[in-house]
């Protein structure tokens, strides 16, 4: 047996009159800002591109920006002044309540001195920097060098 067809208002149409909801919604930033007296702040500092995430002691995120966010494509994502943005964008929101942080870098990117000194320059008091990249203690089998 066939289903029926219904007939009424199509999905994503919108009535007349009414603006979109692009038009009539979000002005300025989408992150709110939340005040907290110490968080954490990751840096992971890939080969590619460089994530700074602001968290709060028990984990939750807070704020995060990238340098692909910020604006950068392809292999300019990769430099230190893309992570230096990416840092100073992420704290931008948390700056004014946040007092103390501690920082957790990962990766072997540029992109791990700019971020921390973007962070240093922030006016953020930094109680600990802690390298968290993982290290394989002879774990898999690495792949075959790339031939160029």
């Amino acid at each position: 047996m066939a289903k029926p067809i219904r007939i009424g208002p199509r999905v994503g149409s919108r009535r007349k009159g009414q603006p979109s909801s692009r038009r009539s919604g979000r002005l300025g930033s989408r992150k709110n800002v939340r005040r907290i007296p110490k968080g954490v702040i990751h840096v992971q500092a890939g080969l590619n591109n460089t994530i700074v995430t602001v968290t709060d002691v028990r984990g939750q995120v807070v704020s995060w920006a990238s340098a692909g966010t910020c604006g950068f494509r392809t292999a300019r994502k990769a430099t230190p002044f893309a992570a230096q943005t990416a840092a100073g964008n992420a704290l931008r929101t948390v700056a004014q309540g946040m007092q103390q942080a501690e920082v957790r870098i990962k990766g072997p990117g540029l992109g791990r001195d700019a971020a921390l000194r973007a962070i240093f320059r922030s006016g953020i008091r930094v109680n600990l920097v802690r390298d968290v990249t993982p290290l394989p203690h002879n774990g898999c089998r690495p792949p075959k060098k790339r031939r160029v």
